[in-house]
């Protein structure tokens, strides 16, 4: 399969450079540009491509008007509006007209391929829908929070998790999701892990400075923080969505079995000095 062809709309030459360089070495390609309306609205017609970024303020009519044109002449057209403000007004009105994916300015990099993604492969498996919208965003934020909090860099890897249970021996962290869709999130850390994750996370010379208490708040307090990480990315990537998390709750034990009816699941690791770090994310089925 080739490369996605996205065409670029915005009046600013360094912005269409720059969302240019953030879609290379991805599975997007920038087809065309348009500085105005019209060149907009003639490229699409002449190019047909699978998505469009589209900057709000044009010299010769408004990103609002341009989509419009778009989406008159291609009712399935995939645009990603781009603001340098969060204006609720101009969501508002973009989600009357058809627009899906909003994103503020400047663009991170993931977050523009996130959200092209979602649209272009609306078509595609809910399995690979679920992943791209809400498994990517918690394995970045996984990385991400490891990284912050215990000064190591691992990479995050995403595998399916089919099985409708989860066999935890250590501590659990589980946090619900609850909002445009329903799911939850669960940090955990097999036993010989969580004094070093704590120790760490705390700038303590040894484990034998870590109270037990301490430990569970520690790996709590982090499981929190990387939810919500995962959770601001989501919303930020595409607006409407507005995902909370519950407050979390932590249970330990050498054999703790966690049920997972009826929910697309995935689980999050990443491999660190101290050991593996997981998280196992699922979302409601039926949404």
């Amino acid at each position: 399969m080739g490369k996605l062809r996205v065409l670029v709309v915005d009046d600013s030459k360094i912005s269409r450079v720059m969302i240019a360089e953030n879609l290379r070495d991805t599975d997007f390609e920038v087809c065309g540009m348009a500085a105005d309306a019209a060149e907009a609205v003639r490229l699409y017609e002449e190019l047909r491509p699978d998505a469009v970024t589209m900057d709000m303020n044009l010299p010769d009519a408004n990103g609002l008007e341009c989509s419009r044109r778009i989406i008159i002449m291609d009712p399935d057209a995939n645009i990603v509006m781009a603001s340098a403000m969060k204006d609720l007004n101009l969501i508002t009105q973009g989600k009357a007209i058809g627009i899906r994916a909003f994103l503020q300015k400047p663009i991170a990099k993931q977050d523009l391929v996130d959200a092209l993604h979602l649209l272009c492969e609306a078509g595609e498996s809910r399995l690979t829908t679920f992943r791209e919208l809400y498994a990517k965003p918690f394995a970045r934020a996984l990385q991400e929070g490891t990284a912050g909090l215990l000064r190591m860099e691992g990479t995050a890897e995403i595998e399916e998790y089919e099985p409708r249970h989860l066999d935890v021996s250590g501590a659990a962290v589980i946090i619900g999701i609850t909002g445009f869709t329903t799911g939850r999130a669960i940090f955990y850390l097999e036993e010989p892990v969580i004094k070093l994750f704590a120790m760490h996370m705390l700038g303590r010379a040894t484990i034998e400075e870590i109270e037990p208490s301490e430990a569970d708040d520690a790996v709590e307090e982090a499981a929190n923080i990387i939810a919500g990480r995962g959770i601001s990315k989501i919303n930020n990537v595409l607006e409407g969505k507005e995902l909370r998390l519950t407050p979390p709750g932590t249970i330990r034990g050498s054999r703790v079995h966690i049920v997972s009816p009826r929910m697309t699941t995935f689980c999050i690791s990443v491999q660190l000095p101290i050991g593996t770090i997981r998280m196992n994310v699922g979302f409601a089925e039926g949404e």
